[in-house]
């Protein structure tokens, strides 16, 4: 282990003070927003040098790589989508890096062979209701920024396109194929093939979802507003403009294959409900299903309905809602989405050591076929802190070194998932945690809610104690554990180590959020206002400066190891984040632990592949004392 203190890069430290809503606010490092400037770029070529021969240190680096890369191998393949007698997949062999988009049995776009940089990346694809066209969204680099195409299945030609300004587009098909509504700079746009100009259906930017009906006539539009979203319904064999849809809840509406209008709503229930009703008449529902849980999917059949949750699939009669049954899993792990043709469905199901698999389910006969793998055998247990925070651990008791991971944000929950990163890291003798805490989806609505905005610094709470709950129980001790966690994630470890830092040996920081007073000004951070709240409100403003990590920061204080990991194509998360919290540790910190920046000038937010993983686990293996 290097002497930190000793061998730190410096960056240059301003006297930048600034008041804000009667609050003095320091800003030493805002010269490393800025990427391109020369100062900024000097700090970072250090910090590459300083990692690297702390890298050099971990004669296991090259083990860890070997072990992932093993656990990886495993492939994938996606559920299909079946349109016009065809069937799309997308697959993944174990010795590739990008999944390919096959058509039947025919591969009909290869990122890989579109780029042989491997920079190229299919973002999202969606095939005509006759299946004879499809609509493609490529990036570059991991940026996200997708270029939106539409090629002919047949040839495998470009008809159209390319049109940018497509990130995050969903695809609405009208059924002769000749025309779709998609999302092109935050507006909801009709595009029809051929033709230069779209018209503009709501010129309002937001983050919209869509969907159209089999028969083509009804589409139903989504846009997040706030911790509940707005909602129109257009029936297109009318001029009408979409008809505005009250909401005081989040409630997404689609019309069945039946014409009858399904509503998914937490109005009066913060789990979720299913309603019924006419689409001539969307604001009158009656109750339907009320699930056991938070709901992950919803598929019409011909004769049944199937409800998905976070753990399991339930079937119910079509008409009447009524529960007629439960599917059979392969164990106690995650669904995933649901797709319907007719009387089949299809899903994946995935656990802690079972990769993805697509299941198959018959409601003629009732049977559900799967075909699982479990890559490894472990421990697997489920503890409740005092106050409710679920933790799933793989491992066996210890006290053992320790990773604990969490995200706590945006309604995302963290399920049983198939984890080359954990896996490896189980294998050689450490125990993994997941912390289902605030913030997150797991509980549904009202747990989400309950961490967002003034109440964030409770998702924080939960994470610090799970790790107590971890240490008085006797699975770890405080010099073996390390937190680690990404985006949104990212900030929650960061939290946690300037409000703790002498609760943990080690932590992983990955694109993170860390100054939560100019997060707006940068990246997707203009968009999430409604999930942690603006600096423009004050008292917004005084709960993001109580606990933004980068302002906590103390001269003296004795930090843990830290690792943070920043990508220099991230639209996300801006890599200043990570540049300026480093550059405050290294200067701040009073312990002889390192604290590191692993920059990849050519990877986005979503682009971290074996090495990143086989050096984050080196690095806490390190600081945890876990021999390989």
């Amino acid at each position: 282990m290097i002497d930190s203190v000793q061998s730190h890069p410096c960056a240059e430290r301003l006297s930048l003070v600034e008041q804000m809503h009667g609050r003095t606010v320091a800003d030493p490092y805002r010269r490393l927003e800025d990427p391109t400037a020369a100062g900024t770029l000097r700090w970072l070529q250090d910090q590459d040098d300083h990692w690297l021969t702390y890298a050099g240190t971990l004669t296991n680096r090259f083990g860890w790589k070997n072990a992932v890369r093993r656990l990886s191998a495993v492939g994938s393949v996606s559920a299909p989508v079946r349109r016009g007698g065809r069937s799309f997949t997308l697959r993944r062999a174990a010795d590739q890096d990008h999944a390919v988009l096959y058509v039947d049995e025919t591969p009909l776009l290869d990122p890989k062979q579109l780029d042989p940089t491997g920079l190229t990346t299919l973002d999202a694809w969606q095939p005509t209701p006759d299946g004879s066209k499809l609509a493609v969204q490529l990036s570059r680099g991991g940026d996200e920024r997708s270029m939106l195409s539409v090629l002919d299945v047949a040839t495998g030609l470009t008809i159209d396109g390319p049109i940018d300004g497509c990130r995050y587009s969903p695809i609405a098909w009208l059924p002769d194929g000749t025309s779709f509504y998609y999302v092109r700079y935050r507006q909801v746009r009709h595009h029809q093939l051929g033709v230069r100009e779209d018209s503009i259906v709501l010129d309002s930017e937001a983050t919209y979802g869509l969907e159209i009906s089999a028969d083509g006539r009804w589409l139903t539009i989504t846009a997040v507003r706030g911790t509940g979203n707005d909602l129109w319904l257009a029936d297109l064999t009318t001029d009408a403009p979409p008809a505005y849809v009250p909401q005081e809840a989040t409630t997404i509406m689609s019309v069945g294959p039946d014409g009858r209008l399904y509503v998914v709503t937490t109005q009066d229930s913060p789990t979720g409900r299913i309603c019924v009703g006419d689409p001539a008449e969307p604001t009158v529902w009656h109750d339907y299903i009320q699930p056991s849980g938070p709901l992950t999917g919803l598929a019409v059949l011909d004769d049944v309905v199937l409800v998905g949750t976070l753990s399991e699939i339930t079937v119910h009669d079509r008409e009447t809602g009524q529960l007629t049954g439960v599917l059979e899993l392969p164990g106690l792990g995650s669904v995933g989405s649901l797709s319907a043709d007719g009387d089949e469905a299809w899903f994946t199901y995935t656990d802690s050591v079972t990769p993805p698999t697509v299941c198959r389910y018959d409601a003629r006969t009732g049977r559900t076929t799967y075909q699982s793998e479990a890559r490894a055998q472990v421990e697997t247990h489920k503890l409740t802190t005092s106050s409710g925070v679920e933790l799933q651990i793989i491992g066996k008791p210890g006290p053992r070194p320790t990773i604990l991971y969490g995200y706590g944000g945006f309604g995302q929950s963290l399920t049983p998932t198939y984890s080359a990163f954990a896996l490896a890291w189980v294998e050689a003798g450490g125990t993994f945690v997941t912390a289902a805490v605030r913030g997150g989806g797991e509980r549904g609505t009202a747990s989400h809610l309950a961490g967002t905005r003034h109440n964030k610094q409770k998702v924080f709470d939960d994470f610090i104690e799970a790790a107590e709950h971890l240490v008085a129980a006797g699975w770890t001790s405080t010099d073996q554990l390390a937190l680690c966690g990404e985006s949104n994630g990212g900030l929650l470890v960061a939290a946690a180590l300037t409000q703790r830092p002498d609760l943990f040996a080690a932590a992983v920081c990955s694109a993170p959020l860390t100054d939560m007073v100019r997060y707006e000004q940068s990246g997707l951070g203009a968009r999430w206002t409604a999930e942690y709240g603006s600096v423009q409100d004050p008292g917004d403003f005084n709960a993001l400066l109580s606990y933004s990590p980068y302002h906590q920061v103390t001269a003296g204080v004795q930090y843990p190891a830290v690792l943070l990991t920043s990508f220099g194509n991230d639209t996300r998360v801006d890599p200043l984040h990570a540049r300026k919290f480093c550059a405050a540790l290294q200067y701040a910190t009073a312990s002889h632990r390192p604290v590191l920046l692993r920059h990849e000038a050519d990877a986005g937010h979503t682009t971290g592949g074996i090495n990143l993983a086989a050096d984050m686990l080196a690095f806490i293996a390190d600081q945890t004392g876990l021999s390989t």
